[in-house]
């Protein structure tokens, strides 16, 4: 049978008990997808690092620093060397005012002169479930000040945190960069561990799919009263069914996140969010 899924993702399928047609997954990006993407002031992005460990960031301009010049390319108005052509990417466009939210996955084009190609090979939407409504506004850039570490740290940061982000591999199958989202309190902290609920969504398992194939994954928090992003590197281990995953909430899947490594820069972006009341 003709599939947009890998052999990881089919098999998490399975083991939630679900399955999908995979519809509304495309190998390029629709006009409404490209006019979304140049409107962001933001956008997630999933790489490896030269020994394979997915990578989660975060991406900022001026509405327009994202472009689609054709539906089979995202352009990105930005001086990244740490990007190369070939290279796999996820992309992951997000929306706090509107709770849109659109991927696109694919390889780097060309870097050159500021700015970076993407070939889109796989585009598709998400449901607005589990995203808060925020307003977004631009602030003065001011100096980044990073700090990194070992295991676990900026603790009361996650555990107020109402979203986070998720870096994964399907290895040759590529990178993916997903939301995740819940209360305040919904990422459960002990020690070095992260307890996480894995709320129902669009049935495709992207993330719990790559996590069957490799259990390596990055996560990324942003403050937004200050700008502060925070990314950590560690393993995830699935439990499908397990009790509850955060005290108070029924039991059911969940995953258990272990730090290895992380970096908190201070001042990484020129945005603020508020809560839409």
């Amino acid at each position: 049978m003709n599939t947009p899924f890998h052999e990881g993702e089919l098999r998490a399928q399975a083991l939630a008990g679900v399955s999908s047609s995979g519809n509304g997954i495309r190998a390029f990006l629709p006009d409404q997808h490209r006019d979304f993407f140049a409107a962001l002031p933001f956008v997630l992005m999933a790489t490896l690092d030269a020994d394979g460990r997915p990578r989660a960031r975060v991406l900022s301009g001026a509405p327009g620093f994202i472009d689609s010049p054709d539906p089979s390319t995202l352009r990105i108005a930005v001086d990244d060397s740490a990007l190369r052509a070939g290279q796999a990417v996820g992309l992951l466009g997000l929306d706090f005012g509107t709770r849109r939210r659109n991927r696109a996955n694919g390889v780097v084009r060309k870097v050159a002169g500021g700015e970076v190609l993407i070939e889109v090979r796989e585009s598709f939407g998400n449901c607005p479930q589990h995203i808060v409504v925020r307003d977004v506004r631009a602030v003065a850039p001011g100096a980044a000040l990073e700090r990194a570490f070992d295991g676990l740290d900026e603790r009361a940061m996650i555990a107020r945190a109402e979203t986070f982000f998720i870096a994964t591999s399907g290895g040759a199958h590529g990178v993916d960069i997903s939301h995740r989202g819940g209360p305040p309190g919904f990422v459960r902290v002990e020690g070095d561990t992260l307890t996480v609920p894995d709320f129902g969504g669009n049935r495709f398992f992207n993330t719990m799919g790559n996590l069957l194939l490799d259990a390596r994954a990055a996560l990324l928090f942003i403050d937004d009263t200050s700008g502060a992003v925070l990314e950590l590197e560690g393993r995830v281990e699935i439990a499908w069914d397990e009790g509850a995953a955060v005290p108070g909430q029924a039991g059911g899947r969940h995953w258990r996140f272990t730090a290895a490594r992380g970096r908190i820069t201070h001042g990484a972006l020129a945005l603020r969010w508020t809560r839409r009341q």
